[in-house]
């Protein structure tokens, strides 16, 4: 049984060697800094930067960020559900499936619609 890893074990070796392996390298080939000073200020466009570019975020881009997430993960449930779709409607499925789907979707449009009720997606 051990000897069926051995391949899974020479594949984690290697995935935790490239890194480590290339940027040995790159340090060994690539040429001395020589930069002091101003070279190592951040440029912009020729212009003394007017800002720390630390700055803070409103929390509502964090949660515009965050229903943004949601709404891809949705969309990535509703892909594999709509391919399968018409086999289960071939296998009498389909109502429940489509009941199942709309579940879903019922309790994301109430999350969205709380959300906007609560003041959540206005930005101004």
């Amino acid at each position: 049984m051990p000897r069926a890893y051995l391949p899974v074990l020479i594949y984690a070796a290697l995935v935790a060697a490239f890194p480590a392996v290339t940027l040995i390298l790159a340090k060994l080939i690539r040429p001395a800094s020589t930069s002091y000073g101003p070279k190592l200020k951040p440029y912009e466009c020729g212009i003394a930067p007017e800002g720390h570019s630390r700055g803070r975020y409103s929390v509502r881009f964090y949660i515009i960020a965050m229903l943004f997430v949601v709404f891809d993960v949705e969309t990535m449930f509703l892909f594999p559900w709509a391919i399968l779709y018409r086999g289960w409607v071939q296998t009498h499925m389909g109502q429940f499936a489509l009941v199942s789907m709309c579940v879903f979707l019922g309790i994301l449009l109430i999350g969205y619609v709380w959300l906007y009720k609560k003041g959540a997606l206005e930005w101004a």
